[in-house]
């Protein structure tokens, strides 16, 4: 069985603009430019046949992935695709006392203690168990061949361990940006990455 799949990060919001902790317990909308980024990803990859879109289960995913959705296409929200939990930060400013938190847990994470969780929060490990859980869902319905999926920066980047079978303590040398493509080969239980963080779709659109 073979499959084909497409995960892009969610359009910008203004958290991400502003430099705010988002996470998974912060359902932010898209802003203008994230919308626009959303609809140039569906102009340039919509002749793509697509069986499914999938995504996590907070909205700034289901809003960059809209026009697809609106074009009947079967969708399915897997809460384990959801940004890994920030806890006590989410909703804090990028600076100050979570950038000096986030150095402490990304010093942690880089050793390998991949447990390390924020206060109230989710560790790359947990995060990991359903990350897993998500893909075995999507790669065992063996009547879609290829599909879309939407998700997060973070928990993007821990997908990406599980995908390349690194340990997690590499999440931080893969790259992420708004709406960037990873196509990825599932086929004999491997998955191959094919393309890499790319963003073809807002050059050709001239969004920036």
């Amino acid at each position: 069985m073979e499959k084909e799949i497409y995960i892009i990060r969610h359009g910008e919001t203004d958290f991400n603009r502003l430099g705010i902790v988002q996470g998974r317990g912060v359902n932010s909308d898209l802003n203008p430019k994230g919308i626009a980024q959303g609809e140039a990803f569906y102009e340039y990859y919509k002749h793509i046949p697509f069986d499914k879109v999938y995504t996590s289960s907070l909205k700034r995913t289901h809003q960059t992935v809209k026009k697809f959705i609106d074009s009947n296409l079967p969708w399915e929200q897997l809460d384990g695709l959801d940004e890994l939990s920030f806890g006590v930060w989410e909703g804090a400013d990028n600076k100050g006392d979570w950038q000096t938190a986030f150095a402490d847990v990304n010093a942690c994470w880089l050793k390998g203690e991949c447990d390390r969780a924020f206060e109230n929060g989710e560790s790359p490990n947990q995060a990991a168990l359903r990350l897993k859980a998500a893909m075995d869902t999507i790669v065992a319905n063996t009547e879609e061949k290829t599909v879309l999926v939407c998700m997060h920066g973070r928990a993007l980047l821990i997908l990406l361990c599980l995908l390349y079978e690194t340990p997690l303590s590499q999440m931080s040398t893969y790259g992420h940006q708004n709406t960037g493509l990873y196509r990825v080969q599932y086929a004999n239980g491997k998955y191959k990455v094919l393309q890499v963080n790319d963003a073809a779709h807002l050059a050709a659109l001239s969004v920036v």
